[in-house]
């Protein structure tokens, strides 16, 4: 039964559920904020190399890899998706001392282009987008150190007390507010953008709702959003990436491109969400263990959300011909 279900038909035993998982994550927090940052990461990725390979998700890893690399040998498949397991367990340690990491700038490299170095400034607004490489929590560090109040979206978790204790953690790298999806985010985005500030989301996790592009010779899924709030407010997209280069010590690059602007929208829209992708892939390319290949990036919608999409064509179809 999911979490959603669970609670509809039991909302108190959720409630209670979701207080003592709360309550065991601000222990964790705690007790990881007691041991050095680098030897927390280090012990979470030894083992979670080791152990995660037991999860289901390892053979829809490996699955996801031989299809973005047919030729690649099955050892080399292993060996790249254990070092994403590693990372991963590295991101989870290093996320409870993240508010710590933000100011150790001796843990990072950046490399931005011209409009980047704007954006760095403060004399460009701009929509940062990265995607799930390395620690991509960080990939707004120099931003936050040269003091921009970056707006952030995430998806919340579903227990609020989870949610709360992680978020609280964020607070330094997004001081222009942390916002979570929903349809009141996205006005604020757009506030945000039109009045010069700067706002930061993810942009490699599948949305059956938007559009296919090219990524890795097969089409997959893609969030048109960014695309679509940077030609409304005619702002640049600053593509960010983190690569971890040893231990807890990271490469940031930041590169902009442009969305275009003429009289078919849509294909404007469309043709930026594949520019993006075609930066990823590439970026992903070079770092193949520091992706999370566990994204069901190419997976069609299921039949929960193919049912409502039928039903929102269906329903504009009628809309159409009423207007007829």
């Amino acid at each position: 039964m999911s979490r959603k279900l669970r609670q509809r038909k039991y909302p108190r035993l959720t409630a209670a559920q979701n207080v003592v998982e709360g309550i065991a994550l601000r222990s964790a927090i705690w007790l990881f904020r007691l041991i050095p940052v680098d030897v927390a990461s280090k012990v979470m990725g030894t083992c979670w190399r080791w152990l995660a390979p037991f999860n289901a998700r390892h053979k829809r890893a490996l699955d996801h890899l031989e299809k973005a690399f047919p030729g690649m040998p099955e050892q080399e498949r292993e060996r790249i998706v254990r070092g994403m397991w590693e990372n991963l367990g590295r991101v989870a340690a290093e996320t409870f001392h993240i508010d710590r990491l933000l100011k150790q700038d001796f843990r990072f490299e950046a490399i931005a282009d011209e409009t980047t170095e704007k954006v760095l400034n403060g004399e460009q607004a701009c929509l940062f987008v990265s995607f799930h490489s390395a620690n991509w929590e960080l990939c707004v560090q120099p931003a936050v150190r040269k003091g921009l109040n970056i707006t952030g979206v995430y998806q919340a978790l579903r227990n609020p007390e989870a949610d709360r204790a992680l978020t609280s953690l964020r607070s330094d790298l997004y001081k222009g507010g942390l916002l979570s999806k929903s349809h009141q985010t996205a006005r604020k985005i757009l506030s945000t953008l039109k009045s010069g500030g700067v706002v930061a989301m993810m942009g490699d996790l599948r949305e059956t709702r938007g559009v296919q592009v090219p990524f890795f010779d097969r089409l997959a899924y893609a969030n048109p959003v960014p695309a679509s709030l940077a030609r409304a407010c005619n702002v640049p997209i600053v593509l960010g990436r983190v690569v971890r280069t040893k231990g807890v010590r990271f490469r940031i690059e930041g590169r902009t491109i442009s969305v275009p602007v003429t009289d078919d929208r849509q294909a404007d829209i469309e043709a930026a969400t594949a520019q993006i992708h075609t930066i990823f892939e590439s970026w992903i390319r070079e770092h193949p263990d520091q992706w999370m290949w566990i994204h069901k990036k190419w997976a069609p919608p299921g039949k929960t959300s193919a049912q409502k999409q039928a039903r929102r064509a269906a329903a504009a179809q009628v809309a159409s011909s009423e207007q007829d």
